[in-house]
């Protein structure tokens, strides 16, 4: 909400784009933000000022810079837009730069019961909705901390309940990497890629 606050914010990711494109990276990913300046989360992040705002900024990081390489891409997130492949849609036709793509993580994607219980339908829906766009993956799991309230958290992958079927099945479509992230230590880096490639192998992916 600060002006400057949010000059300096835009000015930084204007320079990783800028970085991104010179290095030839595929794109440049970021989330778009909070009002909040203490926490993430804050209700104004899913009302029509954020998505005015987050519309307004992608178009100046991008115009600002006029990649000829990379793509400027959000973060799918569940505390802010864009939560939803409906709601990414809105935002690539209102932004209308052919240098902003999508990042998908399907598990900030998953912010209710259904979404959780029914995970593989909600991957389908993201790749089918977002499929030309999708520039870069994110690969961690979720498991459900029972509670009175909902409360899901990230695991190593293969010890949640993401199905990486659909995932993995997916993703062999279209040009897009798929980076683990989170974790704490090469060990269990390792552990989350070696249960990926498991899965894989099941369903006759390979990885390169």
């Amino acid at each position: 909400p600060d002006p400057e606050t949010r000059r300096k914010n835009l000015d930084y990711v204007i320079d990783r784009l800028h970085l991104a494109d010179e290095a030839d990276a595929r794109c440049c990913v970021d989330t778009a933000g909070s009002f909040n300046t203490k926490s993430s989360a804050d209700p104004r992040n899913v009302s029509r000022e954020y998505f005015d705002a987050t519309v307004e900024n992608c178009r100046k990081i991008i115009d600002a810079v006029k990649p000829t390489r990379a793509r400027f891409a959000l973060e799918i997130m569940g505390w802010s837009m864009p939560e939803t492949a409906d709601r990414y849609l809105q935002l690539i036709r209102a932004i209308q730069r052919p240098a902003f793509g999508v990042h998908i993580d399907v598990c900030n994607a998953v912010n209710t019961p259904d979404k959780f219980y029914n995970n593989a339908a909600l991957t389908n829906e993201l790749f089918a909705k977002l499929g030309r766009w999708i520039l870069s993956c994110h690969a961690k799991d979720l498991a459900w901390l029972p509670e009175m309230n909902v409360h899901f958290v990230e695991v190593i992958p293969g010890r949640g309940e993401l199905d990486y079927r659909p995932y993995l099945k997916a993703l062999t479509a279209i040009d897009a990497p798929l980076m683990l992230e989170h974790l704490k230590s090469a060990d269990e880096y390792l552990e989350g890629a070696t249960y990926i490639r498991k899965v894989g192998a099941q369903i006759g992916v390979q990885f390169a």
